[in-house]
């Protein structure tokens, strides 16, 4: 980093003087500044402007725009190219350069200019040496750096000239445009106007106007990546770790100008110890940016930077500064066998971390160190610069509480970096200066230090003032005012006669003893005068006596030696006795201007005028009428022969009313009083350009402001020289450099504080009394003693103890600019701008002490080390110091918006943070093993191989957190607590764990990337480093704001090694299941204790299990998005494995069903599986789980349910038989309860009700007492329930309906089977069918009421509601009602339930025509029906005989006993589709509606001799027909009537009515079919 000194002098302009107002614009790289406007042909600005370069391939433009109403125009351009500009220390009379039109645009950079004008600018161009950098120091490390290129340069011949330019060319600017988090940015200089990141249009001419003071477009132009993101702009070695492209964190640690610089840490990517690396780093800052190196066509330029972290970098990431030898490319033998021994990441993959040019850089990084401990006799030291990777031994199991704190913390500083820290010192270095070099003012110096300090103004005899009464009207001698009164009107000094008012006594010179001296003198008072000489000797005698020590301090700090010393204290002492009467000076005194007066007319303003008067000669100047800053510019000159004389200069409001002429008859004074400055003429010396502040005459003036004087004084017999401000800086440099460098061996001695004005103490007594002492007499002012003491301070400002004493005096320094007093309304920029330091030359020193705090801050680990507590109280006091910077330049200067404080300092913390990650990453193994591992001398050292990041094994990483850790633990505990000054904006701690975190990150991602490709590590490896990485973000990271609301990424980088240990977890699981299984049958399914009734695999699978999930639980996924992959995962675990143990256990469980415990254990082991999976669900996080696996995990419910059912419906159906035998029993025991049911056996109906259940009841005792006592309240309820079904069903089947051969009911059950018999039911109907009685349904009843009794079993069974709704029930109670209702009642329900008797039919048989109407008569409300059947068609029918059909209709429904209920029509010969038209009547009654009726029509083939065939039947419910009347239809024939199972109950019961004949015809109607062997 180069820093470019631009100084704007004056221009020559062709054209009118009034039309010019211009004002100059510099442009270099990204940065703007911009003169003053100054009217005029021939503008002189004489403005110095600063630049940091770090690209010297471009040129610095200089525009010269004329100011406008609306907008500028540019008068003309010059295009300058930096690498033409000299390198000086020294500002030059500049060179005049012609401006030309237009600028020539390539590659949207300006690389020139045309069309030439006749304007011409003066400019003063110039390259400085780096800040902290003494001549002789620069020198010799130009010439070192010069060696070592050139050794570089013969090693490694240059290839390609042309290349290398045109790298250069296209290298981007460190001043990034995508680079927002730069460490500094660019407004961190008050010189610097405006910062543009824009380029001008490519050809722009002077007739382009300027509207603003951005002349062009602000856009950004386009960069690729890799050059945004690079650490270097000419680095092409990046490591592994820059390769994939920028982060928010990387881009901060380069950037824009100011940007902190890595060149200045230890912890850099080189490697080198605390004890060397600070001195490494020392000689870094030494000699960056100052030698000159050659370039391809061998003309010198700025040298480049050496790399400290394998990257070319400068103090502030220099950007195109470096030697060709750094950025062409290399083929030497040498480097390919470098390169071929470079550690790669992977075998076979890319090398890693270095290209050959970084291996070059780092030899002749070595070369520089060897030479630096030669030269310090530094023990060198062996170790290599690169990447030492890590190693170490690995984890087997899963550790998910990793504490890292538990190690102690590593110190990555040593403290014998406090012996090499850096040597404080910035570009003013004291060694640079020319108060040093310049022996005529350092003589003249001591000379005037002497006089001064002989006879001290401290030690002048005062006056002796007494009351005093004026007889004649008397003037005071200060104030020139009458001494009003009758008596007693003022003060008189009783020794040399002045008088005062008393007001006015403090204001007189106090040295009464030359006054009264030089008086006697002038009235030839001989005797007198002499007593006063001799009583001045004396007291020149005593002083010398007295205070030897400040006169041999003086002597030794100018280097005089005795005797010289001896012979000036003579020519001293008589100077000083002469000058009462033999001093003689001519003084010429210009006042220049003023600012900031008082307003003293009503006007809001004033008219001032000044008058200066010296001994009895006063002056006046004109008046300017209505300003409170006028500017007079106008030249007195006096004759003085009087040292003791001051100069008196008021400033007056003129005024021409009634009231100042009524003053000016009363005192001399008629104008209203606007300040004055009393200035001893003894204090004046050579040519002078000086504000002063004006200062009240009493204490009820109202005064502001200061006026400037430019004084020239000629003292007769004395030569020439510096203003007495430039002697005083001489002086206070002498000292301080005498006391420190000199008496302390380079340490600031600190004065110790006393008092409030403690920091007005710069030296120890004698020191500062002679400064002190030199101040007063020659009127220097406590500012500039304090200003110039800051400057000396600041090139030593890394001493310690300094910090603490630059601030305050910064602080006292901004106090007494900034806070104004009531009285004045003069702004703090003016009064700083009045200052005799300089306001430029303060300004500077800020700006570079600024830029030297931010490189220094930016490596507060290596400056400031945690383990000394003086250092860390430095490290908070050069934060105050920063701090006060950045309230000068708001207050004091009046900037608009400086960088904050804190943003500077946190930017410098990131970049410490930057370089300490580099550190650690690349010295890992060795840091670590240092720092936790004992020594032992027997260890092997690792390969170099893998001691770095690897895919063969992760024992990097863990040591890497640990480092880290130990990193924010001391930032948390040590830096934290010292840089407090900014409570709510930084926190050292946080933004450790940020940086580090976000670098760390990149790195870990980016590795375990390379790992999924290969994935040669163990997964519990992966999951232990996964629970470190979870482990570190928690305990630091989770709770910053910058992620607190965010979701962070790195549990996505683990996902695939978390999937692939549940995938081998999943393997294990089911060896564990099947094992634990094993272990099961061989113990006989044993319940696991008295109060378990499960067995113990169902135990061993789920605290398996619960394992596994518990380590994907501790990894606290705070990703939903992975969760929910894990959970996925898991999910289909669980699936997997307790699928197969119940596919197990029910194939097994039938071998199992006549055990007479066993069966209900393996029940109670699905049961648990099912409440231990319903637990899991909830541990998984049940409704916040991810809805794939919770779907997955409900349906693994309900099939282990499915299962659990199946094995109870197993286990009840085993009791079938027996259940079989006792419900025959039971039916013997109630068909032999005889009789009807009467109001005498009513009583008996209980007992009968016992009696019959007395077998059932007895197998059900034995059996649920055991099952009360192995099975689960669940699975005996389901148990329970199955035994229900069975008892109910069997019931029915049994008791209720029997199903026997010789019933009906089991002939229509059967008759799929026989179909062909169905034409003998008549045979069957006489059977022995059996039919419950009244009496017998009775006990039914309440054997029914007893069963679910005992199945509720007061509460602890099944519940009563269950019970009442079982459809088993319902339907047996159904069965025992039908068995009391007629028959009329029983075909009603039949055809208002079977709704689809003939509906359905696949395949009819063909269709018969009929046409039907409905009849109600309006009175009686008898209802008729009217059948006309028209034909048949399409029959289906094969025979070899005659074809007769006929259709038979018949009407069923409820009260048809005794009347007409079917009819015949005639047969049709051979006729498949036959006509008949033939009408019926239906006679119906009116008890019913038609709802309640049917028409069932059956197509017969008439046979002669046996029974008619049927053809196919047809239903036509009149239900259907009622809201219309009639119809007509095409009705389908099936080959049977359908029915539920209603239909075929009401058909079971009137099947056993073989008394009736109704229910016999309706019973043969609906089980009439069509005989199989017609077919279809």
């Amino acid at each position: 980093m180069s820093l470019l000194c631009v100084r704007v002098k004056k221009a020559k302009l062709q054209g009118p003087p009034d039309k010019f107002n211009t004002y100059v614009t510099l442009k270099v790289q990204n940065v703007k500044s911009t003169t003053i406007t100054v009217r005029g042909d021939q503008p002189c600005w004489e403005q110095d402007f600063m630049f940091e370069i770090n690209r010297l391939d471009l040129g610095l433009i200089v525009e010269v725009w004329d100011k406008g109403l609306i907008w500028d125009t540019m008068v003309g351009t010059a295009w300058i190219p930096l690498k033409n500009i000299r390198q000086s220390e020294e500002e030059g009379s500049g060179e005049w350069i012609f401006l030309d039109a237009e600028v020539l645009m390539k590659a949207d950079e300006i690389y020139g200019t045309k069309n030439p004008t006749p304007h011409r600018v003066l400019l003063d161009t110039r390259f400085e040496l780096p800040f902290d950098i003494p001549e002789d120091e620069a020198q010799y490390w130009t010439g070192k750096l010069e060696r070592i290129n050139m050794g570089i340069h013969e090693e490694y011949p240059l290839q390609d000239v042309d290349n290398q330019r045109a790298t250069l060319q296209c290298a981007p600017s460190q001043c990034s445009l995508d680079d927002q988090d730069s460490a500094v940015d660019d407004r961190d200089s008050d010189y610097r106007s405006e910062t543009s990141n824009s380029l001008p249009p490519r050809y722009h001419t002077t007739a382009q106007p300027n509207s603003s003071m951005h002349q062009f477009p602000m856009g950004s132009r386009p960069q690729p990546l890799a050059d945004c993101c690079a650490d270097s702009v000419h680095s092409f070695d990046l490591d592994y770790r820059d390769q994939r492209g920028s982060s928010p964190v990387e881009s901060n640690r380069f950037g824009s100008s100011g940007n902190l610089s890595q060149a200045s840490s230890q912890l850099s990517e080189t490697g080198h110890e605390s004890t060397g690396g600070s001195e490494l780093e020392e000689s870094f800052h030494s000699y960056h940016s100052t030698g000159l190196h050659r370039s391809a066509n061998g003309q010198p330029r700025p040298a480049a930077h050496l790399p400290t972290n394998g990257h070319l970098v400068g103090s502030e990431k220099d950007g195109d500064v470096e030697s060709p030898e750094s950025i062409r490319g290399l083929k030497s033998d040498a480097s390919e066998k470098e390169a071929s021994k470079l550690q790669r990441f992977q075998d076979g993959g890319p090398q890693l971390p270095f290209s050959p040019s970084r291996v070059r850089w780092l030899k002749a990084i070595n070369k520089v160190r060897v030479q630096l401990r030669e030269v310090r006799d530094v023990e060198p030291s062996t170790r290599q610069a690169w990447v030492k990777p890590g190693g170490g031994s690995g984890l087997y199991g899963i550790d998910s509480m990793p504490d890292l704190r538990k190690k102690k913390p590593i110190a990555l500083v040593s403290d014998v970096s406090l012996v090499q820290a850096r040597k404080a010192g910035m570009a003013s270095a004291m060694a640079a200066r020319s108060s040093f070099k310049d022996e005529e003012l350092k003589n003249h110096v001591y000379k005037k230090t002497l006089q001064a300090l002989i006879y001290p103004i401290s030690c002048t005899t005062p006056h002796n003032f007494e009351v005093w009464t004026a007889t004649t009207p008397t003037y005071c001698y200060e104030c020139e005012g009458l001494l009003w009164g009758i008596a007693r009107q003022g003060m008189r000094c009783s020794e040399c006669g002045v008088k005062c008012h008393e007001k006015c006594q403090e204001l007189l010179n106090a040295d009464c003893l030359q006054r009264a001296a030089e008086k006697s003198s002038k009235h030839g008072a001989e005797d007198r005068t002499q007593n006063i000489i001799m009583a001045m000797k004396d007291r020149m005698k005593i002083r010398e006596r007295n205070k030897p020590e400040i006169f041999e301090l003086i002597r030794e700090v100018f280097v005089v030696t005795k005797a010289i010393h001896a012979q000036h204290m003579k020519t001293i002492k008589q100077s000083v006795l002469d000058g009462t009467s033999k001093w003689s000076a001519k003084i010429t005194i210009t006042v220049v201007c003023a600012q900031g007066l008082q307003a003293k007319d009503k006007t809001g303003s004033s008219d001032p005028y000044v008058t200066v008067q010296v001994g009895k000669t006063k002056k006046r100047t004109k008046t300017i009428y209505g300003n409170l800053n006028p500017v007079w510019e106008e030249k007195f000159h006096f004759e003085c022969h009087n040292s003791s004389d001051r100069i008196k200069v008021r400033v007056w409001d003129e005024d021409d009313d009634i009231k100042s002429r009524v003053k000016q008859r009363l005192k001399r004074e008629s104008d209203d009083f606007l300040g004055q400055s009393i200035i001893e003429v003894r204090t004046l010396s050579g040519e002078m350009d000086v504000w002063y502040n004006l200062e009240k005459r009493t204490d009820k003036s109202a005064v502001s402001g200061a006026i400037r004087l430019q004084i020239n004084v000629e003292i007769k017999g004395e030569e020439k020289v510096a203003p007495y401000h430039v002697q005083y800086t001489c002086l206070h440099e002498n000292l301080f450099h005498f006391s420190t460098d000199v008496l302390g061996q380079g340490v600031v001695r600190i004065p110790e504080a006393r008092g409030d004005e403690s920091w007005k103490l710069y030296f120890d007594d004698v020191a500062q009394e002679i400064v002190d002492e030199f101040a007063m007499r020659y009127g220097i002012e406590s500012i500039y003693q304090a200003m110039t003491h800051f400057a000396c301070l600041s090139t030593k400002y890394m001493c310690p103890g300094v910090p603490a004493v630059m601030s305050s005096l910064l602080a006292n320094i901004n106090a007494f600019y900034a806070h104004t007093t009531a009285s004045t309304n003069v702004s703090a920029s003016d009064r700083f701008a009045a200052t005799n330091f300089g306001k430029e030359r303060f300004v500077k020193l800020l700006d570079q002490l600024h830029n030297s705090l931010r490189i220094d801050l930016s490596t507060y680990r290596n400056h400031f080390p945690a383990s000394s507590k003086d250092r860390l109280q430095d490290l908070k006091s050069t934060v105050d110091l920063l701090t006060s910077i950045t309230f000068f330049r708001m207050k004091v200067q009046e900037l608009q918006s400086p960088p904050r404080a804190s943003q500077v300092v946190r930017d410098c913390v990131k970049a410490c943070l930057n370089s300490t990650y580099d550190y650690i990453f690349n010295n890992c193994h060795e840091l670590y093993s240092r720092q936790y591992q004992p020594a032992d001398a027997n260890k092997e050292e690792l390969p170099l191989e893998e001691q770095g990041p690897s895919i063969k094994n992760l024992d990097f990483w863990p040591k890497l957190i640990m480092l880290i850790v130990s990193i924010i633990e001391e930032d948390r505990n040590s830096y934290t607590p010292v840089l407090n000054q900014f409570p709510q904006e930084l926190n050292v701690g946080k933004v450790s764990a940020e940086v580090m975190w976000t670098l760390f990150a990149q790195d870990m991602k980016y590795a375990l990337e390379e790992h999924e490709k290969h994935r040669l590590c163990k997964s519990t490896d992966y999951m232990n480093l996964h629970f470190k990485v979870k482990w570190l973000y928690n305990e630091y990271v989770k709770e910053l704001p910058t992620f607190k609301a965010v979701v962070p990424d790195y549990p996505s980088w683990f996902v695939q090694f978390v999937l692939q240990w549940l995938g081998e977890n999943e393997d294990v699981s089911m060896e564990f299941m099947h094992g634990a299984l094993e272990r099961d049958k061989k113990d006989g399914f044993q319940q696991t204790s008295e109060h378990a009734l499960f067995s113990c695999s169902v135990v061993d699978i789920f605290t398996q299990l619960n394992q596994s999930f518990e380590i994907i639980k501790k990894l606290e996924c705070p990703d939903p998005a992975v969760m929910a992959q894990y959970s996925r995962r898991f999910s289909k675990t669980i699936a997997k494995v307790l699928l197969q143990y119940s596919a197990i256990l029910t194939k097994s469980f039938p071998s199992y069903i006549d055990k007479e415990k066993i069966p209900c254990v393996l029940m109670n082991n699905v049961q648990q599986l099912r409440i231990q999976l319903e637990k899991m669900f909830e541990s998984m996080g049940a409704k916040q789980m991810d809805t794939e696996a919770s779907d997955l995990l409900n349906d693994l419910q309900m099939r282990l349910n499915n299962v659990l059912d199946d094995l109870s419906s197993t286990f009840g159906n085993s009791f079938q038989s027996c259940i079989n035998d006792c419900m025959r029993q039971m039916a013997s025991l109630l068909y032999q309860i005889k009789g009807p049911l009467n109001d005498n056996t009513k009583n008996q109906v209980d007992a009968d009700s016992d009696n019959m259940l007395r077998p059932l009841m007895d197998f059900l005792d034995a059996k649920l007492t055991l099952f009360a006592t192995v099975c689960e309240k669940t699975v005996l309820k389901r148990v329970l329930k199955e035994l229900w079904r069975i008892v109910m069903t069997s019931l029915e089947k049994t008791i209720v309906l029997p199903q026997g051969n010789d019933t009906f009911g089991a002939q229509i059950l059967s008759a799929a089977k026989e179909l062909g018999h169905l034409s003998k039911l008549k045979d069957h109907m006489a059977g022995d069918a059996k039919s419950l009685t009244p009496r017998q349904c009775a006990v039914m009843d309440v054997a029914l009421d007893t069963i679910k009794q005992y199945f509720h079993a007061g509460g602890n069974g099944l519940k009563k509601a269950f019970l009442e709704k079982s459809a088993e029930l319902s339907s047996l109670r159904h069965a025992l009602s039908l068995y009391t209702q007629t028959t009329d009642t029983l075909i009603k329900t039949f055809v208002t339930t079977q709704h689809s008797q003939g509906s359905g039919v696949d395949k009819p048989i063909g269709e018969v025509s009929l046409q039907i109407e409905l009849y109600t008569h309006p009175k009686s409300g008898e209802r008729k029906v009217t059948l006309k059947v028209i034909g048949a068609s399409d029959l289906k029918w094969q025979t070899s005989g005659m074809f007769r059909p006929f259709v038979e209709v018949t009407l069923i429904g409820p009260h048809l006993s005794d009347k007409k209920r079917k009819f015949q029509t005639k047969s049709k010969n051979n006729s498949w589709s036959p006509k008949y038209n033939e009408t019926f009547h239906f006679v119906l009654g009116n008890q019913d509606g038609f709802e309640c009726y049917e028409l069932q029509a059956c197509v017969k083939d008439y046979c002669f001799g046996r029974a008619d065939r049927v053809v196919g039947l047809a239903v036509v419910q009149l239900r259907d027909i009622m809201e219309r009347g009639n119809c007509a239809c095409w009705c389908p024939l099936g080959q049977r009537i359908y029915m539920d199972d209603t239909g075929l109950t009401a058909m079971r019961i009137l099947s056993q009515r073989s008394n009736d004949d109704v229910a016999k015809e309706f019973v043969r109607l609906k089980s009439e079919t069509r005989s199989a062997e017609e077919g279809s």
